[in-house]
Parts: structure tokens; sequence; C-alpha cells
């Protein structure tokens, strides 16, 4: 594997590179209880963390989940690995409905679907070397290659740019980047069908970042594996995913294909995330980009807001934004599949604005303050 740390150019994907749905969630959900009172505790509330999310994952598909951090990313992960129980709503995978499903109906299918975590460092087990943690999700599950184990792990380790050398070595001896290696290594090692990446490279520093989303990208192109690629980077979204979901506050608001999401978006909340990602070119190539600042931070999900949980922040909000919760739909000038949750969603272009969106008064003085000076 190629160790430069650049990213490879955007892949124009074939036709066939995706196949029927694989993974399909309806009005997944989940709430996290809140007790108080003393000296009987009693349930005072709820942690909206995922409230009605829909989505679809066909067989080789790649697609993101971004959005700002506490905005049910991870969790909508963990629920669809069920590592987390689901409060209401539907997970079906491969034509069969895993939500309620146990520990042991559960079985059969655990070793299809896999997950690399967000922390290099707490997800390998220090105790443990290199092949065995590797080689245990096969002992698990009770398989058994050919040719042992141990060939097995030197082959993943090999695949992931890692020295077969390295089988007897611990997590500790181990580099940032070679530890989400290893964690890619115990997630392929039971040949899954869907893998579920949640923010693996957002630990790392910028020049092994790459170097993990090549490797990943390798592994999806080569060995067909479908890909759920949670990130809050659109940089690295838009070169990892085909097709990209944008979370707010628990609910997806706006879900297309890549062109459509970062060359012609709808709803403000994405136009908001576009217009902050930073760009290196130069100024001249720049000054055509649109500039929204938003103020605050997200509102609580113990209490969101009614209708549209984006209106506190959005500069286009009516009346109807907090009457009405508006529907994931296609809306008129949107391509195929491009659907958005908005009532007066905004013109499909992120070319610069006669005025920028400036919604944070500080910022608002401070940028006027230094234009005087």
């Amino acid at each position: 594997m190629s160790e430069n740390p650049t990213l490879s150019p955007e892949r124009q994907d074939p036709p066939d590179a995706v196949g029927e749905t694989l993974l399909s969630v309806e009005g997944l959900t989940k709430h996290f209880p809140i007790y108080g009172g003393f000296p009987f505790k009693r349930k005072v509330g709820a942690v909206q963390a995922v409230d009605g999310v829909d989505l679809t994952v066909r067989a080789g598909e790649s697609i993101g989940l971004v959005g700002e951090s506490g905005c049910g990313k991870s969790t909508t992960g963990r629920l669809i690995t069920r590592l987390m129980q689901p409060t209401s709503g539907r997970i079906t995978y491969a034509g069969q409905d895993i939500t309620r499903a146990n520990r042991r109906q559960l079985a059969p299918i655990r070793s299809e679907i896999q997950m690399i975590f967000q922390d290099p460092y707490s997800s390998l087990n220090p105790r443990q070397t290199v092949g065995t943690i590797i080689k245990s999700p096969m002992e698990v599950n009770g398989i058994n290659p050919p040719g042992g184990r141990e060939k097995r792990v030197r082959e993943l380790l090999e695949t992931v740019g890692l020295n077969p050398e390295h089988y007897n070595r611990f997590p500790h001896e181990f580099s940032g980047g070679q530890r989400q290696r290893i964690g890619v290594a115990r997630a392929l090692a039971l040949e899954p069908k869907l893998i579920v990446a949640d923010e693996p490279v957002s630990a790392l520093d910028v020049s092994i970042q790459a170097q993990v989303v090549n490797l990943l990208q390798k592994v999806r192109e080569e060995l067909g594996i479908a890909f759920l690629f949670i990130a809050h980077d659109l940089a690295i979204v838009r070169h990892f995913s085909q097709r990209v979901a944008v979370m707010y506050l628990g609910k997806v608001v706006e879900i297309g294909d890549r062109d459509s999401i970062y060359n012609r978006p709808r709803h403000p909340y994405t136009h908001a995330l576009l217009s902050a990602v930073p760009e290196v070119e130069l100024a001249e190539e720049t000054e055509g980009r649109e500039r929204i600042r938003l103020a605050g931070d997200v509102p609580s999900p113990v209490n969101p807001p009614s209708g549209c949980r984006f209106r506190t922040r959005c500069w286009k909000a009516q009346d109807k934004c907090a009457t009405q919760e508006p529907p994931l739909v296609r809306i008129g000038g949107n391509r195929e599949g491009h659907l958005t949750a908005c009532h007066f969603p905004e013109e499909p272009t992120i070319a610069a604005r006669d005025e920028d969106v400036v919604l944070d008064p500080a910022l608002a003085a401070l940028e006027e303050a230094t234009d005087t000076h």
C-alpha cells in the first residue's frame, strides 16, 4: 500500500459499484432517560439523541454521515451495529428485521456488520498482542480459515500496510495511525459486508488521516464492503462517500449524492456547514464562495425546539417553522434521491451572496470594528 499522505482524487464510481439495499433504517429513535427526585428517583425527561432517522445503505456503497458534535452521529452508528438498543424505529439488514433481535438471533449477522471506533488508543486491549486482538473475532465466531488463524492475521496486517512480523507486538508499541490500521484489520477479519466507521481519523495527525482514508477507500473498492462513514470533516467525507446525509440535533435534514450535497445544497444548515469548510486555494478563487456565520451552539437535545429544530439558528425561519416539522422529501429542482427537510429551502448553489449571513452579533461587531480600523 502507498504511504502517500495526500488524498487521491475523487473517483467516479462505476454504475455497478453498488447493489441492492443492504441496510434500511426507518424512524430510528434513541432517547436516554433522565432521572431525578429524592429519595425516590423518577423519570423527569429524556435526552433525544436520535429522533426519527431514515437511512438506507446499498451493498458496496459508501454513505457519509456529517454534522456538528452532539448531533447524534455516533449514537446512530452504535444503534445500527446493535451495540445499543433503539427506543423505537426499525432496523432491517439484508431483509431481516434486527431491531429487537436478541443475542442468539444477532449471532449469525454479527460477523457481517463491523465497526471501526473513533479512538485508536482505547479501542484496543493493551494487555493483548496484535495477533490476539485481530484473531479474537475469528475465535468467537468459530471461523478457521485455510492455513490457520495466524496466517490470516498476518495477511490482514499486510493488507492494512503493517509488517506481518508485528504479530506479537502490543498496542503501545505502535503510533496512532498504526493502531487505527490494526482496528481496520480487526474489522476485516470476519469479511464483513458493512462497516460502520465512527470518525476513524479524527484522533489522528493530518498527515496520517489521508493514509487511513486511502486505505479504507482501497478496502471498499477491492472487497466491495459497504461503509457508513461518520465524520465532521466535510473534506474527508467528500473524498470517501458516494452519498452524504446531514444530521442536526438527532434528525437527518438533507441527504443526496455527493455532487448534490456539496455543489447544490438546499437546506440552510448544509449551506452553513459547507461555508465553514476551509479551502487551501488562491484568494481570487475563493472570493466566489458564500459565507455564513451561525449564532450559538446546537440547542439541548433534552428540550429541542418545536417544528424545525434548526429554526433557532436559521436566517430564513418563519412562523410556520415553529409549528410544523418539515418532512424529508424531494423538493423542486432536486435530483432523484436528493431529499431536504425545509419549508423555505435555499437556492441550489454555493456561490457568494450579495451580503454575508452573520447571525452572531459579537462576531459581526468584531468584524465591523476590524474593517473600520
